[in-house]
């Protein structure tokens, strides 16, 4: 272990309180005056408190803030602000909640941050067609309510109330992707300002089709793309029709490979499970608790019964216990309370220390064997953290507690998700199913898709952004 303990080249766990307050000067007075033209002056922002906030996000990567942060009303703003930074040479970096976890909006070469918060408009809806269009400002939560009335909603849940364009740009999904998928399957056309400057509707202007065989498929080039082939000034997305009825669940389970047998095996049973999430616990300092499934499914009330029956048959047979079965939609938010507070219930295991968050992905029937080496690669490590799922797919997260005062500490954390997303690999997985690849995971994805498949990126990237200004340092 001791020759996997060495520094991190990306600027790993170099906390926000020691962000770089370096003077700003890197643009000069004329051209903030030219950003100020295209957009008005209440909306540049060249202050370090401001700059500073644009400089990170909830990850632990080191503060790096931008040269300036510009708020664009309209796509027709954010074309000229692109042609202007990128006919100078100045980097373009996309900003949308910050709530990112792998340094995504970090400026690692200065430049003008583009906060696109305040397109905040639901462009179109239509309901017959189950698609809406909004702009880079509209949250899930904000989206939702927006639905609220007319019997559709947008599924996709990270868990964070994500602006919807930034979860297209970071290909997010959560829970609920075991039925409703994921932002890949969820997005039907984008709005692009490419860095020139120039607009593109990756399916055609207006275009809200389910399926086409035309072409390449550009709007699946852009999901995931976190901010470095263009700027996402507007997303069409598919909805769904709010369920008759909902019945959640949590049960525990003896150890994690019956938690995770009992999630293979619904499946394998073709139960239409909608949510399935998993959360265990594990702190150097106390025992581990016992691993719970969170369960959610949707749909008529004769089929709720029956698939709770057969779920509720799958999960004794694998030993669970503990049953919480609730409908009402309060008791409901009650029961998935813990699973959504995980973040904020894993710090409470070390008060004063620092959360870090890591996420991998691997083929389901491969779950119980990672999930069980990496409870053991924690206890190795002498790491306290929480293991999170979104397990009906593959995908789960570890929230590690780290001593910010402990160099040796958070050495042992950079060397064991390092460890994970490899072990991840070796089980025919990915490094990362929902963060993202950021600035912390570019080597994991040279591993993860080989040298020709870096190649084949970075031959796209130059193509569409041949200086290399938009968001540069991120992903490749």
């Amino acid at each position: 272990m001791a020759s996997l303990l060495r520094p991190a080249p990306w600027g790993l766990f170099s906390w926000r309180g020691y962000c770089s307050r370096g003077t700003q000067g890197r643009l000069s007075a004329g051209f903030v005056e030219a950003l100020k033209a295209v957009v008005g002056s209440p909306h540049v922002s060249t202050a370090a408190v401001v700059r500073e906030q644009h400089g990170h996000d909830e990850s632990m990567h080191r503060c790096q803030p931008p040269d300036a942060v510009v708020w664009p009303q309209n796509v027709e703003q954010v074309s000229q602000l692109a042609a202007l930074c990128y006919g100078q040479g100045v980097p373009i970096i996309p900003f949308g909640t910050g709530s990112g976890l792998e340094g995504g909006v970090c400026a690692v070469q200065g430049g003008v941050c583009v906060n696109l918060t305040r397109m905040d408009r639901i462009l179109e809806l239509n309901p017959e067609d189950f698609s809406v269009v909004v702009e880079p400002g509209v949250t899930r939560k904000a989206l939702n309510t927006h639905l609220r009335d007319c019997g559709l909603w947008f599924p996709v849940d990270p868990g964070a109330d994500a602006s919807l364009c930034g979860m297209a740009a970071t290909g997010a999904s959560g829970t609920n992707s075991v039925r409703y998928g994921t932002m890949r399957d969820n997005v039907l056309n984008l709005e692009v300002v490419l860095p020139g400057g120039r607009q593109l509707h990756t399916a055609g202007r207006g275009r809200r089709f389910r399926k086409s065989a035309a072409g390449y498929n550009l709007t699946g080039l852009f999901v995931g793309s976190e901010g470095t082939l263009g700027l996402i000034t507007a997303a069409t997305l598919r909805l769904h029709p709010v369920p008759e009825a909902t019945v959640a669940a949590t049960c525990a389970f003896p150890t994690v490979q019956a938690a995770v047998d009992s999630t293979v095996h619904i499946l394998q049973a073709a139960v239409p499970v909608a949510r399935i999430g998993e959360q265990s616990r594990h702190s150097k300092l106390n025992c581990c608790v016992a691993p719970t499934l969170f369960l959610e499914f949707h749909g008529s009330e004769q089929a709720l019964a029956e698939q709770v029956q057969r779920t509720e048959e799958i999960i004794r047979h694998n030993g669970g216990s503990h049953f919480s079965w609730a409908k009402e939609a309060e008791e409901r938010s009650r029961l998935w309370a813990a699973r959504h507070n995980a973040w904020y219930a894993s710090l409470a295991l070390r008060p004063g220390c620092k959360g870090y968050s890591t996420d991998v992905c691997v083929p389901i029937s491969r779950l119980p064997e990672i999930l069980v080496q990496t409870k053991e690669d924690l206890e190795a490590w002498r790491l306290t953290g929480t293991i999170v799922g979104h397990v009906g797919d593959g995908n789960f997260h570890c929230i590690l507690l780290v001593d910010p005062e402990d160099p040796e500490e958070l050495l042992r954390v950079q060397a064991f998700a390092e460890q994970l997303g490899r072990h991840a690999l070796a089980l025919h997985g990915t490094c990362t199913g929902e963060h993202g690849i950021g600035l912390g995971k570019r080597q994991l994805l040279l591993e993860e898709v080989g040298v020709v498949g870096m190649e084949t990126m970075r031959q796209l990237k130059a193509t569409l952004d041949p200086r290399g200004l938009m968001n540069p340092g991120k992903v490749l």
